[in-house]
Order: structure tokens, then sequence, then C-alpha cells
């Protein structure tokens, strides 16, 4: 008599039991009523295990189901590691991606390399290539209880934690499946006369209550026999019964059987289920809302992927939305985020109900809201999503961190800054930190990142917190994480301990990027901002093969190739790695360019600036609007000064283009300037100010259009304002006797100075501190010679409405300031 070995694992003892699929077994009928309890309960388990490993049983008294709402880590791709793992297909206990079963590769935390010169810098040897390196196998050291509670924690089951919702709400036992309902379970003798008498009696004899009464019974025998049923010939045979007669059952019965193979794990591949979908689909218009919602949950805890069910199923909900009740609605809400299908014609109609249903949603369930849009990308106006965010900033504290962190994916989506929520979210985020896993942790930092909110709170919490779970990040969280710290330029207390161990992480999950390559250049990215450059990782994200992956994603990777590449070009000169084509870079820059000249050059604040300069300088040839370094993707403004303070025309091709001025208007006396620096006269108006200029302008005409030799008559560098624009004095009549000329007893050199028109976009939110990529360009810009000189948005930006005399105050003040010279003397 064969018996065949079930496996089922759970958090405990590991121990393994047989069973038979023979009435005959007498050897186990003793145990089974003390088993009867723990097979009631054992339907938590995750149904995608293996038939043949290891299994972890627990006893009855012991076993209790715990909903820990904080876990929020490993996705349903750490079930699919599992799987790997057991295949012998995986790298240091992660998954491979196809083809990369066999690659290996080795690091530790000493042994990462970086290039010279920069923070965190070691040599860059010349070795093999990064992915033929192999992972240094440590021998598995015996688990702390600690070790196993924090695996514990990490643990999150994709399909389950999101349905902790149902459970605030009795309604939702008539539109969900309950994996934990207490059953009866089914003595085994008793399933094997059922299967006996399927093989005794002729098909077409079978009633479709017999057979709907047949699968409710097989599926509550013990967890442990179901994937002995699922391949008995006895069990298929009664299937293919069910199936020839499908039409003669009622809609109740056939509800019935699918919730059977949901209970038997039935494969959502099994070819059976495409005659039920089809029937399904048949029935929609003939069914209730609650069933039609029933039977999608059920294909989902299926995973079963039914688009032609739930199309139907939307348009239904379309013309019957406004009978949603709350619970109805709220389920609706999770179908269309599990099924990833966003109808835009119901969506409109459905933010309605959530303003309806707002102030009666359970915390669990406004989260629940939130991760269904999320997860579907559905689109939502400001106002829902403002109305979402008052009143979650009002009750975070009574929220899970789970829900919570799916109403931050959406606020981060909708790119809404909801300041008293971000400021709650300080508060009562930190202290949550060490109970979250790694993923939520992550959507944590990264709505902060992509919102630009820095809050060293929320990110030192993240970061003391991150060295310690660091082995749990997949490929998208080590990149995530390194792309937010970067992103908001935050150096955290533990920084060397910080970015070793997620450097190192990103190594063990190399084979990753090959699926997954946009997560690499993220990851390389947020570590150039802060000015860290991993020389192996660059080597092979640089290489023909890596780029030629990103050329097979489903995202435009290029411009980040091209910010890497060039950042690694201009800040490690010892880099001896590979590096992108020539032809690359140029059709990058070319795409950058031409998008710059569309996007801009043309906005108002670079147009104005641009012009005053011009008339400042004395024409297009003494400024340049363009883009110094294209890969930082944001424009410049070049002027070069000589040591002496006078401007150097450097910009001979515009210049050609550009219309000669003429010299009209007044002339930027001594007396003049002093006023425009210090301030008008108390009680003189703006215009009075102006219009005295120009008198004192008209009394001055003669002296402005003779030889300067001795005179008091305008700026240091020679020039002098005038109505429309500036004269520039030829170079014998230029006067020396400025402030300028104190500070320049040096050799005569130029001085490139780069000039940033910045917005609100290259800073933080609410603040003055620069993201990431802006300071990087502006490190840059230093190394290759030039002097930043900025005009803040909080500065330049209101003078935008004030006289053009003050503007041009401002901008020479900011562009003759003595510091310049001093600093790059």
């Amino acid at each position: 008599m064969a018996t065949v070995l079930i496996c089922r694992r759970f958090p405990g003892l590991s121990r393994v039991t047989a069973f038979s699929t023979t009435a005959k077994c007498k050897a186990e009928s003793g145990s089974r009523k003390g088993k009867q309890k723990k097979e009631e309960t054992s339907e938590a388990a995750n149904s995608g295990t293996e038939p043949v490993a290891t299994i972890q049983l627990l006893s009855p008294s012991g076993y209790r189901v715990l909903y820990n709402p904080s876990a929020y880590a490993k996705s349903r791709a750490a079930s699919q590691q599992h799987v790997a793992r057991n295949r012998g297909q995986a790298l240091d206990g992660t998954f491979s991606s196809p083809g990369t079963a066999q690659v290996q590769s080795t690091f530790s935390t000493t042994s990462s390399q970086a290039l010279p010169a920069i923070k965190n810098a070691l040599p860059n040897p010349k070795s093999k290539p990064l992915l033929e390196q192999t992972v240094s196998a440590q021998p598995p050291a015996a688990r702390t209880k600690e070790e196993a509670e924090m695996e514990k924690a990490e643990m999150h089951d994709s399909k389950e934690d999101p349905r902790m919702f149902q459970k605030g709400r009795p309604e939702y036992q008539s539109l969900s499946y309950n994996k934990f309902e207490l059953i009866e379970a089914l003595p085994l003798e008793e399933g094997d006369l059922i299967l006996h008498s399927i093989t005794t009696v002729r098909k077409d004899t079978q009633s479709p209550e017999t057979i709907t009464d047949y699968f409710r019974k097989l599926s509550c025998l013990p967890v442990e026999q179901h994937a002995v049923l699922r391949s008995d010939p006895r069990f298929n045979r009664l299937c293919s019964c069910a199936v020839e007669s499908i039409q003669l059952f009622s809609t109740s019965e056939l509800i019935d059987i699918l919730k059977a193979f949901v209970r038997l794990v039935v494969p959502p591949t099994h070819p059976m289920l495409n005659a039920y979908e089809n029937e399904f689909c048949r029935r929609v218009w003939d069914m209730n809302l609650d069933q039609l919602l029933l039977v999608a949950d059920y294909w989902r805890c299926l995973d079963r992927s039914v688009p032609s069910y739930l199309s139907i199923l939307f348009s239904y909900a379309n013309m019957h939305w406004k009978d949603l009740t709350l619970p109805q609605f709220v389920q609706l809400v999770y179908i269309i985020g599990e099924g990833r299908k966003s109808p835009a014609d119901l969506m409109q109609k459905l933010e309605s109900l959530i303003l309806k249903y707002l102030d009666s949603f359970t915390p669990e369930e406004v989260g629940t809201i939130c991760l269904g849009l999320f997860k579907s990308v559905s689109g939502i106006s400001d106002h829902i999503m403002r109305k979402i965010g008052d009143r979650v900033s009002l009750q975070m504290e009574d929220m899970s961190s789970y829900a919570l962190v799916n109403v931050l994916k959406m606020l981060r989506y909708a790119r809404l800054d909801h300041l008293p929520l971000l400021r709650q979210l300080g508060k009562v985020v930190p202290p949550r930190i060490p109970m979250i896993n790694i993923q939520g942790i992550m959507h944590i930092a990264l709505t902060c990142s992509s919102l630009h909110y820095y809050d060293e709170d929320i990110l030192a919490a993240v970061a003391m917190s991150l060295p310690s779970k660091v082995t749990y990040c997949r490929s998208k969280d080590a990149a995530k994480f390194l792309w937010s710290f970067g992103c908001l330029d935050y150096e955290p207390p533990n920084e060397e301990r910080f970015y070793s161990g997620l450097i190192e992480q990103m190594h063990r999950k190399l084979h990753e990027f090959e699926k997954f390559p946009e997560h690499l250049l993220t990851g390389l990215l947020g570590l150039a901002f802060v000015q860290r450059f991993p020389a192996d990782l660059i080597d092979y994200a640089l290489s023909d093969e890596f780029v030629q992956k990103t050329r097979e994603s489903k995202y435009e990777l290029r411009k980040d190739l091209f910010t890497l590449g060039k950042s690694v070009e201009i800040e490690c000169p010892g880099y001896k790695g590979s590096r992108l084509p020539p032809q690359l870079y140029e059709e990058l820059t070319e795409m950058v360019l031409n998008f710059a000249e569309q996007e801009i050059y043309v906005r108002p604040e670079i147009v104005e600036a641009v012009s005053l300069l011009e008339s400042m300088l004395g024409g297009p040839e003494y400024v340049k609007s363009h883009m110094l370094l294209p890969h930082t993707r944001s424009s410049d403004l070049e002027v070069h000064l000589a040591m002496d303070g006078h401007p150097i025309p450097f910009n001979l091709k515009d210049a050609t283009a550009g219309k000669k001025l003429k010299v009209i208007g007044v002339n930027l006396t001594e007396d003049l300037l002093t006023r425009l620096i210090k301030g008008r006269c108390i009680g003189q108006s703006p215009a009075e100010v102006e219009n005295g200029a120009k008198a004192h302008g008209q009394e001055r005409a003669e002296e402005a259009q003779a030889p300067c030799a001795g005179g008091r008559a305008a700026f240091s560098h020679g020039a002098s304002v005038t109505g429309a624009g500036m004269k520039v004095w030829p170079k014998s009549q230029r006067f020396l006797d400025s402030p300028l000329s104190s500070v320049l007893n040096q050799q005569p050199r130029e001085v490139k100075l780069a000039i940033q028109v910045s917005n609100r976009n290259h800073y933080c939110y609410c603040s003055k501190r620069l993201l990431g990529l802006h300071s990087l360009k502006r490190r840059q810009l230093r190394q290759l010679g030039y002097v930043v000189v900025e005009l803040p948005f909080w500065e330049w930006f209101p003078l935008l409405k004030r006289t053009r005399l003050e503007k041009l105050s401002y901008l020479h003040y900011k562009v003759f300031n003595p510091a310049l010279l001093n600093g790059a003397g």
C-alpha cells in the first residue's frame, strides 16, 4: 500500500507526518480527533506550497493565527524566492531571474569596491566580470530567538494582508472568502468512500446536488490531504463530471464548487477552471452584486486572472453604482486594485462614493481604498485626495502601519503636498519604524523623497533601523532606499554602516537587475547624489551587456545612464571600467537640448534674466543660456569675467544674431548706485527714484558720451544703465577704481560663472535645502572650474514684478560680488 508524504509549513516545531489515501489506515484513527481543531485553522497557510517539502506542524493547543498589521515586508516575490531556493535556482538565498540560475557573485562589506577620491573610496583593480565572481558561502549559523522573531515580523502575505479590512464588518462575510472559517474536518474514511462512489456510479446519473455535496465535503478534508486529493484520478473524474453538466448547476451551487476549489488550492491554471470562468461570465446579469463580488473574491483567492469576468462585473457596477452599500463599495475597490484594472468611467462615479462614505470608513477601509486606487493606477482628483489626507491626519495614531503605508502610496502617486498629514507623519511614524518591516519602511522613505519632504526624524529612524533588516531587502527596496536618501541629500548618523549594508545587498541581488535594470540605475544614481561610486557596480551598469538590457526595459532608462556615465566621467578621473559609447552620449545630449529649447529656456524667469544680463554686460556675446551639464537636465546662464572684473565676450555665435544696442536713458552714477543698493530715501516712492535717476542722467548726458578720464560715471566695468539697455565703453575708457580693483593684484585670468536660476523643484518642500540632483550638479560645476552663482527663487521671483532698475541692481550685485573673484583667486 503506497503512502504519500504531504508537506505543510507552519512557524514552530518541524516534523513530518504521513497520511494514507485509503480507509484502511487504522493507525491514524486514534490521533484524528486531536488533529481536527488544527485542520480547521490550518488553511491559513500559503497556498503555494510545493507537494514535497519540509513540513512544520504545531500542536493544536499551541497554534494561533496572529495578525500584525505593522508587519509589512516580503510580497509575493518572497514566496517565489522560496520556491526557487528549494529548486536550487537561487543565489545566496534569493530567487534568480530567467537565465541567471547558474550565475554567482560574491561580495562582503569590506570587499566592496568604490572609485578613488570619493567617499568610501577603495582602489578599483581590474578583475573578472562582476557576475562571474562567486558568492561567499558562509555556513548557516544557529538562529537566535530574536532573529526568528524578526523573520516572522518580516513575513508578508501579499494575498492575505490586503484583506484584513474584511474583519471589521460582518457584512463582508457574504462578499468574500474567509480562510479562517471554522469547519468540521471530514474523516479520511468518509473521503475515501466518496471517492470510491465516484468510480462505481455512472457519470450521467450524478445529480448537480450530489456533485456539489461531494465537492463541499472533500474540501473539508485535512489540509495535509489536499495535494493527494488533487492528484487522485477519482477526483479528476468528479471534476470532469461537473464540467460536462456545468449548465445544469444553479448559480449558488457553482459558487459552492468554486469555494471548494479555493479550499483545496486548485492551481489557477487548471484547465477545468476555464469552463467555470466562461459560465460565470454568461450568468453575470442573472446574479446579484453580493454574488458577483463573492465570485470575484474567489478568483482572487485562486490567484487566477479573469479579465473578462471583471470587465463584465465593472459594467454591472457602473449601472448600479448608486445602490452600492459601504461594504460593497470597499470590496469593489479592493477587487479593482487586485485586478490591476481601472475602468475610467466607473472610477469617476466611485469618487462621489468616497466622499459619501469617507466619514464612515474604518481606518483600515481608508487604507484599502487607497491601495485599490494605487494598484489600479487610478487617477483621483486633488480634492478627494486632500479630503482623505484630512481624515488620516486626524486619525493617524489609530491606523495600522499597513493601512497608513497604503495611504502614503496613493499620496505619492497623486503627488499631493498635504502638509498636515506629513507633519503628523513625522510624529507618529518614527517610533513605529522598528516594528514595520522592510517594504513598509521603503514606502515611507520613498514617499518622503517623491514629495521632496525632508523630515530628519523619519529619515534618522529609517537609517538606524535598516542595517539589521537590510538582508530582507529586495533589489527594488535597496535601490529605493538609496534613491530616497540621495534625493533628499541626507547623511544619516550611521552613514558608513547604512551605505555599506545597502551596497552589499545590491551586490547580493545583482542577478535580479538583469530582469529589473531600472532598479540598479536608481540605486547608483542615489549613491552618486551623495558622492559614492561603487566601481564594480558602475562597471557592470555601463557595460554593453547591461545597456542592452535597459533598451529592453519598459522604462526610458537612457537619461539615467547619461547622468550616471557623465557623473563618473567628471567626478572619478581614475575610473578604468566600462563607459558608454560616444555616439550614445551625442544622441542623449541632442535629445536633452531639444527638450530644453522647448521647455526650459523659454521660462519667464530665465528669459528675463538673460535679457537683463545682456543689457547690463553689453550684449548677447557676454551671456549664454544653455546647459553646461546636459546630463543634469537643467539650464545655466554662463558669464565670463576677467580677474579685474571686466566681462569677457565669448558667445560669438549668439552675438551675430543680436541687435546693436542704442545708448539712451540714464547713466548709473555713484550716487544713484548707492541709493539703489542702500534703498531709496525715506518717503520716496520707486517711481520718484527712477524719475530722479533719469533727470540726473540728462544732466550727465554729455559726460556719459565723452571719454572718461577720471570722472565717476558708471559700474566698475565701465557700463552705464539706460532705459532700454546698457552701453559697454571701449576698453580704454573703462574704470578700474571700483571696489573690485582693490582685490585684483594677481595675474589676470578668466573666471567662469555658472548662474543658476532656481525654482521650487530644486529644493526640498518648504525649505532651502537643495535636492540631491542639484547638489550633484553644483558640485560638478565647481569641479569643472565654474563659480556657481544662484538667483534663488525666493529672491528672484518676487523681483520679476519690480522695476527694471531694481532687477539690474540685484543682478549687478550677484555678478560683480567681490567675494566671487576672491574665491576664484
